[in-house]
């Protein structure tokens, strides 16, 4: 394991912060932040969570601090079937459940998918994605997906741009960086950019049976959360971004609502 010190200029070293920096705005002095990093000073717990919070650092690493500090962790990592995820499980239901007809599934950190809504079942099945699968991974080598994706080269573009930013917060996730690799090793490599304005919004073009579905998508977070897989829960709402695909998302909900039980 890391020490407390290595762990901590580590950190600094990544969001580019001298130690004069991190001390006045933990309101220390730089001389004891160089002590904690030399292990010439131990710290206390509240000065691991202080320094970590104007690090940015993420709850599960906090804990690997603290660890490596001698300390007590701080974060749990519950799953959402404990008890008192119950109020979060109803959150999520809530707004999966009422977001039909329109696709929303729920991500963990990995990109793993948690949970979808009926809609989103239906087109992540119909390229054989289910609950407990990774969407990064698919897109890069799920070939019912790659070729479901009409325009694949800007989604992938997308996709890593949110992984590199996500991995970057997380101080560089090993999962991430291999989500990174592999979709940039299985291309398509991205086109040149074009003159002029880029448009408001890429939307993800994708063919369904005989039907091009054009859809755009929000991230939904959960604010305050102390948890650690809470805190990395992300719900992406897909909406039409087009008339046809909302006709042709109410046309299958309405099959679905006919269809017997």
């Amino acid at each position: 394991m890391e020490s407390y010190g290595g762990e901590l200029k580590a950190w600094r070293t990544r969001r580019r912060m001298s130690q004069l920096e991190l001390a006045l705005s933990a309101g220390v002095s730089a001389r004891h932040v160089s002590f904690l990093e030399t292990g010439r000073a131990r710290p206390s717990r509240g000065m691991v969570l202080r320094l970590a919070e104007r690090l940015g650092v993420p709850r599960a690493d906090r804990n690997r601090m603290l660890n490596a500090a001698g300390l007590a962790p701080a974060y749990a990592e519950r799953p959402l079937s404990a008890e008192d995820m119950a109020p979060v499980r109803a959150a999520v239901d809530w707004m999966l459940t009422r977001h039909a007809p329109w696709p929303a599934f729920a991500l963990d950190r990995a990109w793993r998918l948690t949970a979808l809504n009926g809609p989103a079942e239906r087109i992540f099945g119909a390229v054989g994605l289910a609950a407990g699968q990774g969407l990064a991974e698919a897109l890069a080598g799920n070939p019912a997906l790659r070729a479901a994706v009409e325009n694949l080269e800007e989604v992938v573009a997308h996709v890593v741009a949110r992984l590199r930013t996500e991995s970057a917060g997380l101080g560089g996730d090993p999962a991430l960086e291999a989500a990174i690799a592999a979709l940039e090793a299985a291309g398509p490599p991205p086109a040149p950019d074009a003159p002029g304005l880029r448009p408001a919004f890429v939307p993800t073009r994708l063919r369904l049976g005989g039907t091009t579905l054009s859809l755009l998508s929000t991230v939904a977070q959960f604010g305050a959360a102390e948890d650690v897989a809470l805190a990395d829960l992300r719900i992406e709402l897909m909406f039409p971004a087009d008339e046809a695909t909302a006709d042709t998302l109410r046309a299958l909900a309405a099959e679905d609502a006919a269809a017997p039980a």
